[in-house]
């Protein structure tokens, strides 16, 4: 099956990331941002233009003349974010331990980048692409990223704090919430992106056919999950922030197996009901199990001042879910499955990725 197949191809990414900049704390404070930064092109290419300007190219350069699109754009806007906080700096940019006088990238960076990253999930999932995709495919998508951009730097710059005393040039917003918090609340938001709009397809809000009422509802609705999710784990649960963070990340990372790697198999042989139950039930035993495996290498690693939780989150995030993303999304699943040049990918069935605009 193209699924289990597809870990065969996930596995060494997953590494590479994860470990492959010179070990896993290596790997965090210089591929992490940089990844997450990329992240918004990466959904730009394969939800909004639909894979251009691969997709003019047969299967394999496809995937590769996309991604090396992704390299250099997220090497640009990790420089802009640390415009934002606290001026670009391209020799902290591949440097875990940059020095006196410059900022590191991780984890400065990274409330930008995750801001980014969720508003363009938003704009694209929940938003259904409205109004943008009436510009057409490439230039809808640049006004979405560029959208999605102002969103994510205006509302680190309006409602974060550092968590610690600002040194180094580093700009304190002094919003009203900590940098941690915001981190968690956004993970948390990614991951009730993917339940309604990865493994459920929109439902229950397909039902409003009204798409100026359907928006406003879903948009409400995603975000008070996840606000609601936040306080659960944080408050009900006890749990601190940076693990808040990795369990909602382990959460994103297993939707994105079940639902994407896999197609939601075998629960699509089901009716709906109990198949959307059991995809749901799946990706949370995926998700526990993916928090144990993580945390159970992160005690093995001497972590210096860096904290596990970042790890945890990054590899979750960025190792395992990017990589789903890049695999179905842009690779279309290449070398499991050879793209003919008269249709999609052979068994990229019609759920492989997502479809904001479905209403069914």
């Amino acid at each position: 099956m193209i699924g289990l197949a597809g870990l065969a191809v996930l596995l060494p990414l997953f590494f590479l990331l994860a470990l492959g900049a010179g070990g896993p704390v290596t790997s965090l404070k210089v591929l992490a941002p940089l990844t997450t930064f990329g992240l918004p092109v990466i959904a730009t290419i394969a939800f909004w233009w639909e894979d251009w300007p691969g997709s003019t190219l047969r299967a394999g350069w496809s995937g590769l003349t996309d991604t090396l699109i992704a390299i250099p754009a997220a090497i640009v806007l990790t420089l802009l974010g640390q415009a934002v906080v606290a001026g670009s700096d391209a020799h902290a940019l591949f440097d875990p331990e940059p020095g006196s006088g410059h900022v590191e990238t991780f984890p400065h960076t990274l409330p930008v980048a995750a801001g980014v990253f969720t508003a363009i999930l938003q704009l694209t999932l929940v938003c259904e692409g409205w109004p943008f995709r009436r510009l057409g495919r490439l230039t809808s998508g640049v006004a979405a990223l560029a959208v999605a951009w102002g969103i994510g730097a205006g509302a680190y710059l309006l409602l974060v704090h550092l968590d610690t005393e600002a040194e180094n040039g580093l700009r304190d917003p002094s919003g009203p919430v900590s940098s941690e918090v915001y981190g968690a609340w956004l993970t948390a938001l990614g991951a009730w992106q993917l339940v309604f709009y990865v493994v459920l397809r929109g439902w229950p809000f397909t039902s409003v056919k009204r798409k100026s009422v359907r928006i406003p509802v879903a948009n409400v609705a995603v975000i008070a999950c996840a606000w609601a999710s936040y306080l659960l784990l944080r408050h009900a649960l006890d749990m601190p922030v940076g693990r808040v963070t990795a369990a909602c990340g382990c959460g994103v990372a297993s939707l994105l197996l079940v639902a994407m790697l896999f197609d939601r198999w075998p629960w699509t042989q089901l009716s709906p009901l109990p198949g959307r139950t059991g995809v749901v039930a799946t990706s949370i035993a995926v998700a526990g199990l993916m928090y144990w495996a993580l945390y159970a290498y992160a005690d093995t690693v001497n972590w210096g001042r860096v904290h596990p939780d970042g790890w945890v989150s990054y590899s979750a995030l960025n190792g395992i879910g990017m990589a789903v993303i890049l695999h179905v999304a842009i690779w279309k699943r290449w070398p499991v499955v050879l793209r003919s040049s008269s249709g999609p990918p052979e068994g990229d069935g019609p759920d492989s990725r997502p479809r904001p605009d479905a209403q069914s």
